[in-house]
């Protein structure tokens, strides 16, 4: 909003000079290019010849230009030229007022070339159309990097299945077996009252051979000495009744 009024004055100034500026420049090209050059060396112009060409057509193609809005700032850098050198050659020495043939008309309109080639003018031209397209362009592709720049980061999903999830191959111990009906029971889940005893296991069972102990130590006494203890017994032994 705070742009409205300075586009709106650099419209009208700039379509105002660009009007002023196509007229000079149609008068000198009725004049033509020879006698408009012959003019100029008149005043003591250095090579009047090419500056006559160079001024007839910065008037020209310079004006159309500003009453566009295209190339704003190089149209006003051209005709810019045009009025110093008009200044230094032509009206420097006449005093200030335009009566006079002084210089006050050519400095403002130097002037107004100054503030265009440092303002530009305005958006109200191809110009300003063609710089706000690019802005428009700039700052749609700036929020699309920031939003790129802040996106979460996601990783693609792996082939590989999560080890946390049980698979139908390998089930986990969580997961209870499945109970086997009674006749399809395998042999080693045999009822309790099938098993073999301790002690029929034992009799198929091959027993280790245990060294017999000797009963005590073998006695030294000759047989005769035995015979002779058992008589001693018997003799000592009550009779029968």
């Amino acid at each position: 909003m705070k742009r409205i009024p300075f586009d709106i004055a650099a419209l009208i100034a700039r379509v105002t000079l660009g009007v002023i500026f196509l007229a000079h420049g149609l008068v000198h090209w009725q004049i033509g290019f020879t006698p408009l050059g012959r003019l100029f060396a008149t005043t003591g112009m250095p090579l009047p010849q090419l500056a006559a060409t160079y001024t007839m057509l910065a008037e020209i193609v310079g004006g159309f230009l500003l009453i566009v809005g295209l190339l704003v700032r190089l149209a006003a850098l051209a005709l810019l030229v045009v009025w110093i050198g008009a200044i230094v050659f032509v009206h420097a020495t006449h005093g200030i007022f335009v009566t006079n043939n002084g210089w006050e008309l050519v400095a403002s309109f130097g002037a107004s070339m100054l503030l265009f080639m440092a303002l530009g003018g305005g958006r109200f031209g191809i110009d300003g159309i063609i710089n706000t397209s690019y802005k428009r362009r700039g700052a749609a592709k700036e929020a699309e990097r920031e939003m790129a720049a802040h996106a979460p980061v996601t990783t693609p999903p792996t082939a590989e299945a999560p080890t946390s999830q049980p698979t139908a191959e390998a089930p986990t111990a969580a997961m209870p077996r499945p109970e086997a009906p009674a006749s399809e029971a395998p042999a080693s889940e045999a009822p309790a009252s099938e098993a073999p005893t301790p002690a029929q296991a034992g009799d198929t069972a091959p027993q280790a051979d245990v060294p017999q102990q000797p009963s005590g130590p073998r006695s030294s006494m000759s047989e005769e000495d035995r015979r002779a203890e058992a008589l001693a017994a018997d003799k000592n032994r009550p009779e029968n009744t």
